[in-house]
Order: C-alpha cells, then structure tokens, then sequence
C-alpha cells in the first residue's frame, strides 16, 4: 500500500503518526511547505518528507488530502491532471462534501470523504467515511485503513457534518469535560497529575461499559446512584444548573456553524 498525505497540520500529522506506529504502508510521502519542521517523521527509508504534492501523488496509490478547507481547490486543481483510475482519493477536509470535490477533480474519480479524529495518532480515533458512486468500490480499502487507526464505520454522506461534530469536534468536547473534572477534583484536594489518572481511567472505564455490555447510559447510572447518595446529588446539582443542556446547546452551534461553512 503506497499512501500520501498531502498537507501535515494537526489532522495530517497524526494520520501520519498512526500508519507509522501501525507499520502497514509499503511507503508514505508527507507533503509540507516547510519540512525542516516535521524531520521527526523521517524514521526509515519508507518514508518520504517532501514540499511537492505532484511527486507525493505519481507515487502513491492512496491519496489523503488534508488541507485547509481554503486550500483545497488550489491544491486539487494543481493536482488533477495526475490523478487516474488507479488512485483512491481520500478527503479529511471539513465541510467539503463529496459534490464540491467532484467539482474539482471529476466524479469519474473514486472519492472518499473520511472524518477521524487526532485520536488517530494513538491508533483510537473514530472515523466516518462516506463516497461517491465510483469510490463505492473502494471503501473497503479505507475501512482496512482507519480500522488500523482505531475504528471505521461507513455513513450515508448526509450524516456526515452530524459526525464531524460528534468526532472530530467531540476529541475538545470530551478534552473540555475532563479538565472540568480535573479543577474539580483539585479543589477536593488531589494532585493534578493523580486526578487526571483517575479521571482518564475512569473516562475509559466507562466508554468500555457501554462498547462491551451494549448497554445505555441511564442503565450504567442507575447501577451508582444509589437513594440518598452521593452520586446522584451530584448529577441532580449538575442537571440543576444545566451540564446536560449545555453540551446539547454546544453540539448543535458545532453543527449549525459546520453547516454554514458547508454551504459557502
């Protein structure tokens, strides 16, 4: 398998940090205007650091655009010329749909529109993928990728700013939550270093709850509050003073600000 990821920022970078921990591509181009600030990636001769997409792309099979939005056209129609029948085209690129890349480069192209998260650099990101009618073909081929990264999941194209949001917006979200958490249990009196172990495990703990036993949350909470406790004076103050409401009100924003830049 011969990839390149054409642009290294955050989101490139760490697709990058991931197929080199998983160890799974035969080479890797990474493109950057200035590589002198990503030399670290340059671990073996499978790898290949360089400031031209065109020599990233005639090398590659695999083609991961993960550019600025802004960026993007530019980059596509430099490209377009060197794309064939041969390349699966990979977008990362938030709030460019499949209709505005075939704008671009043909719907003759195998398309896919990918949206992980910076998880992906530790092999646990999420990632949705949806396509166009051509690209159909070659969704197994990115959900072998992104399941290496984490998990993989394909969703109708509709769904997918709801899974931006939910995902790659959701990694500052959760971050967002568990700092709350931290400041909460320092002024109890922990370290900051031993609450966020504690905070972190606990994170997990409860994620795995609902992935193993398929259970829902009202189910897990039950289990802990117990009449007159603890725990469930603490979640009826939160509920009072409107957590719950809060995080609704914050991922439908995400949402209703995606959907604007969508639709420029």
């Amino acid at each position: 398998m011969k990839i390149a990821i054409i642009g290294a920022g955050n989101l490139g970078l760490a697709i990058a940090k991931g197929i080199i921990n998983s160890n799974f591509t035969e080479t890797l181009y990474i493109t950057k205007r200035n590589i002198e600030t990503i030399k670290e990636f340059e671990t073996s001769h499978s790898i290949f650091l360089t400031t031209d997409n065109k020599t990233a792309i005639k090398n590659s099979e695999i083609i991961i655009f993960a550019v600025q939005p802004k960026i993007l056209p530019i980059v596509l129609s430099e490209c377009k010329g060197l794309l064939t029948d041969t390349h699966t085209i990979i977008s990362v690129v938030a709030g460019f749909n499949i209709f505005k890349l075939e704008e671009h480069i043909g719907s003759n192209q195998s398309i896919i529109q990918a949206m992980p998260n910076t998880a992906i650099s530790v092999n646990q990101s999420m990632t949705c993928l949806c396509s166009n009618s051509k690209g159909k073909e070659r969704i197994p081929i990115a959900l072998n990728i992104f399941n290496q990264l984490g998990h993989a999941i394909e969703i109708p194209e509709e769904q997918m700013q709801a899974a931006t949001i939910i995902c790659s917006s959701g990694i500052a979200f959760w971050m967002r939550i568990i700092r709350a958490h931290t400041l909460g249990a320092i002024e109890m009196g922990l370290e900051s270093n031993e609450a966020i172990a504690m905070i972190t495990q606990t994170c997990i703990g409860a994620a795995r709850l609902l992935e193993i036993k398929k259970s829902n949350p009202e189910q897990e909470i039950d289990k802990v509050t117990t009449p007159g406790g603890c725990t469930i004076a603490g979640i009826n103050e939160m509920d009072h003073q409107g957590a719950s409401s809060a995080i609704i009100k914050g991922l439908l924003a995400s949402y209703k600000k995606i959907s604007q830049i969508s639709n420029k």
